[in-house]
């Protein structure tokens, strides 16, 4: 699994890089996070808002700063 946040390094974009963390300790999974701040790449998601993350080159949240429990979801059904 591919786990990638995406943003210019704003304080959202910072604070992103924690969640799906605790999401993976949760899930007793260890996958490494790659962060991602070129804007061209971002673009080339299509996101044109961020924080952005996208887990296995598919964008799943965008704009905002999502809590634990929702990302644990979504990694879960992206493992599934």
């Amino acid at each position: 699994m591919e786990i990638e946040v995406l943003g210019s390094g704003c304080k959202n974009c910072n604070a992103l890089e924690s969640v799906p963390a605790e999401a993976l300790q949760r899930l007793g999974l260890d996958q490494p996070i790659s962060k991602i701040t070129d804007y061209a790449q971002i673009a080339s998601y299509g996101v044109m808002s961020t924080p952005a993350l996208a887990i296995n080159g598919d964008v799943k949240i965008t704009g905002r700063l999502p809590t634990v429990d929702e990302i644990t979801r979504i990694i879960q059904a992206a493992n599934a």
